[in-house]
């Protein structure tokens, strides 16, 4: 099965900056809405920001609003997520997933991803 492939985790101070990637190539990502997910040890995947397809509308969780960016380049089929200000609290797997062409907030998860990557290891630690 394709899956999508995340990079630019790492192990960051607290106070600082990491952009993720999530390269979804072969799809076309300009079909999907692109969310971002994270997954802390000991706790349930959680969704943290999507942005839609078409309208340009992103969503976010309260914890990362005005720290954390998604974005999207639909001519290379690579989405971002830019976190600044990280937080110890920030530290856990980060996922991608495409599906749907909305942005669905629903029991913590954003609905109708399909395809996914293996994730990315975000630590912050001092």
């Amino acid at each position: 099965q394709v899956q999508l492939v995340e990079s630019g985790g790492g192990l960051v101070q607290p106070g600082s900056s990491l952009t993720l990637s999530c390269d979804t190539s072969p799809f076309t990502l300009s079909y999907y809405a692109v969310a971002w997910f994270r997954q802390a040890p000991g706790k349930e995947r959680e969704g943290v920001s999507c942005h839609g397809p078409h309208d340009g509308r992103t969503d976010y969780i309260d914890s990362v609003k005005g720290r954390f960016t998604i974005s999207r380049d639909n001519a290379k089929n690579v989405a971002y997520l830019q976190m600044s200000n990280l937080e110890p609290e920030d530290t856990a797997t980060y996922y991608c997933a495409i599906g749907g062409v909305m942005c669905v907030m629903k029991g913590g998860l954003y609905n109708g991803m399909e395809y996914w990557g293996k994730g990315t290891q975000v630590t912050v630690s001092s």
